[in-house]
């Protein structure tokens, strides 16, 4: 679809990816309503925005929060006029530890945000894409939602979730003017592990040089690409590409080769 003029809202926009592709969206002549749950967090994308913060407007919801949802769209029709994409890019990992070792309010905070999240958004938002000539529908899954991780099992499950969800979703919307697109990124240079609460050392964004991590600019612009070519998958880095292809050919080899990669990490 083409991007000049027309207005998306994104989750995950006060950092990481969601920042940037807010920031790419902005540069490429859209209109854009960055959500986040963190003011700060959507103040620092303002800061970043420059002459494009005039077609950008914030709104700091908890996307685990249905009845804030339901009250978004009204919101970014009186700021926009109207809204012609959707990209779902909010997420939180859990602690690195086993599924033994998590509280069940573990398991619900990062089901909630990163399934229940993206539900609540699309309810919210799929009755007003389905209205316009052509939408997009942008979920963001990861590479542990097709490969398992040692020490996030129920990050990954969520995100396993996301993917069949999107991929319904693009079964059920095919024939009609939504693209739904489903992305899987690889290990990305962003801050998601403070962001998520979590302390693990390695996985943010000032620990990425002992990491093989792609730039979240990066990212932001391989995932913006593929919502403009309609694509139905999109994969985000040299790492989700390679294991992707791998689980598909050895599933096992892959899982086992990703546990040996991760183990350093699950060590207490």
């Amino acid at each position: 679809m083409d991007i000049q003029g027309k207005v998306f809202v994104v989750t995950g926009g006060g950092n990481g990816m969601g920042r940037e592709v807010v920031l790419g969206l902005l540069d490429r002549g859209a209109r854009v309503a960055a959500v986040d749950v963190s003011p700060d967090g959507l103040a620092g994308t303002v800061s970043l925005a420059g002459p494009n913060t005039e077609r950008l407007t914030t709104h700091q919801v908890n996307v685990t929060d249905p009845d804030a949802v339901n009250a978004l769209p009204e919101a970014v029709i009186a700021a926009h006029g109207t809204v012609d994409g959707l990209l779902n890019v909010a997420g939180i990992i859990q602690k690195f530890v086993p599924f033994a070792e998590l509280t069940t309010a573990d398991i619900e905070r990062v089901m909630n945000v990163n399934f229940w999240g993206v539900v609540n958004m699309v309810r919210a938002f799929l009755p007003i894409l389905v209205t316009r000539p052509k939408a997009a529908l942008v979920n963001v899954s990861s590479m542990g939602g097709f490969l398992p991780v040692p020490g996030q099992t129920i990050y990954g499950a969520s995100k396993a979730a996301v993917k069949l969800f999107t991929e319904g979703l693009h079964a059920e919307l095919m024939n009609g003017p939504v693209a739904v697109t489903v992305v899987f990124p690889g290990a990305i240079g962003t801050n998601i592990s403070q962001n998520s609460g979590v302390d693990i050392p390695g996985m943010d964004a000032a620990d990425a040089s002992s990491h093989k991590t792609l730039a979240p600019s990066v990212a932001g612009r391989i995932i913006i690409e593929g919502m403009a070519k309609g694509k139905y998958r999109v994969l985000v880095g040299g790492d989700a590409t390679m294991l992707d292809r791998l689980t598909r050919l050895a599933p096992e080899r892959a899982m086992k080769l990703i546990a040996s990669q991760m183990a350093d990490l699950l060590k207490h």
